[in-house]
């Protein structure tokens, strides 16, 4: 981790002591309130809880540390992802959206914007660059890419989107801001499904937009006071306590998925290993230049649905989830949800048991499956 990430994470608790006076409640204080208290004029203060509340303020002055810029927060991942399509164009805009990311991102485009008018068009992300941006209004990004966990060169294709006037969106939420920082490669504007590796416990739907461009996020805060997208203020809560040990638990998460994925790519039953951190994988020598840390999720094949879906319930130590980036590790057989992928692919997301157990458990599970 460089020394700003250490100082970043060093501060992220401490970010609301400024303001403490004697006898404040060092947690965060949980707000459950739509209206507020606003006689005279109303300028400056808390009015109506559509519009704003002081546990969100809180969760968005955490992700905006993170971010190193101003943020929104959001109640789904998706909320966030919709957000910035519907706040930001308009009919006869085109959009470039990857392939081979999260699915409900494509799917949104197909029916709710497409018949506004809005061109939506796809392509691979390990070859996102190929056939330039020409004519698009909206990039959106999605590295490494939900499931493969291929990767694209987010400075490159910045550069390019802006050469035509373009704005480029990066969807970090593989990553979250330790392990990857989109804006600072370029990037105008990050989402992140904060349902995943922010919060962590798997009990909280949550997600956010930053931005370094003060009318890019005006205009995004705008649209959710208008249409009613805001998360909860007990959500927001959750997320709020479940930053506080990302740092803790992301190191962790990479270091154990780091061990478990070279071990994987050495078993007999296991082809098709997908994991930025090795060094023969497809996009092991960007990953190096772009990524702080290769993450927690692990992508491979076992040689038949069957046999994919005995591994994932015959061990001990995964649970069987969609989803990701809790403090269990979890894996999921990804056809089922749609995903462009074999029957037996596995995506693995490394939680925060002990490494050693974690692969006896994996190990023996795999050996069953290949027996």
């Amino acid at each position: 981790m460089s020394e700003t990430a250490k100082s970043r994470a060093a501060a992220l608790a401490h970010l609301r002591s400024s303001d403490f006076a004697k006898g404040d409640p060092i947690p965060l204080p949980l707000t459950m309130a739509s209206i507020f208290h606003t006689p005279g004029a109303e300028a400056g203060f808390d009015q109506y809880g559509r519009y704003d509340n002081p546990t969100w303020r809180a969760v968005e002055h955490a992700l905006g540390h993170l971010e190193d810029a101003q943020c929104v927060a959001f109640p789904s991942g998706m909320g966030a992802i919709s957000s910035v399509f519907f706040a930001l164009l308009k009919s006869g805009d085109r959009v470039l959206l990857p392939s081979d990311g999260y699915h409900a991102t494509r799917a949104m485009a197909e029916r709710f914007l497409s018949p506004l008018g809005i061109a939506c068009d796809t392509r691979p992300t390990p070859s996102f660059l190929d056939g330039g941006f020409d004519g698009y209004q909206l990039v959106f990004a999605e590295t490494p890419s939900n499931p493969r966990l291929d990767i694209c060169d987010i400075a490159a294709v910045a550069e390019a989107i802006h050469r035509r006037d373009g704005l480029l969106v990066v969807d970090n939420t593989t990553m979250t801001p330790f392990g990857q920082r989109p804006l600072d490669l370029g990037a105008d504007i990050v989402v992140s499904a904060d349902t995943k590796a922010v919060n962590g416990h798997s009990d909280v739907l949550f997600g956010h937009v930053a931005s370094r461009d003060g009318d890019l996020i005006a205009k995004v805060t705008d649209w959710r006071g208008l249409v009613g997208g805001i998360p909860g203020p007990f959500e927001a809560w959750l997320v709020h306590r479940g930053l506080e040990t990302l740092e803790v638990r992301f190191d962790r998460m990479c270091s154990t998925a780091e061990t478990i994925a070279r071990r994987l790519k050495d078993h007999r039953t296991v082809s098709g290993l997908r994991y930025p951190g090795l060094e023969g994988d497809a996009s092991h020598n960007l990953a190096r230049a772009q990524m702080d840390r290769f993450g927690f999720l692990i992508s491979f094949e076992l040689a038949s649905e069957q046999k994919a879906e005995a591994f994932i319930d015959n061990c001990a130590l995964i649970e069987s989830a969609t989803s990701f980036g809790g403090v269990h590790t979890s894996a999921e057989r990804r056809s089922k949800r749609g995903d462009v992928v074999p029957p037996g692919f596995v995506r693995l997301s490394v939680g925060c048991e002990p490494v050693e157990e974690l692969w006896q458990a994996i190990e023996a599970s795999l050996d069953k499956v290949g027996s």
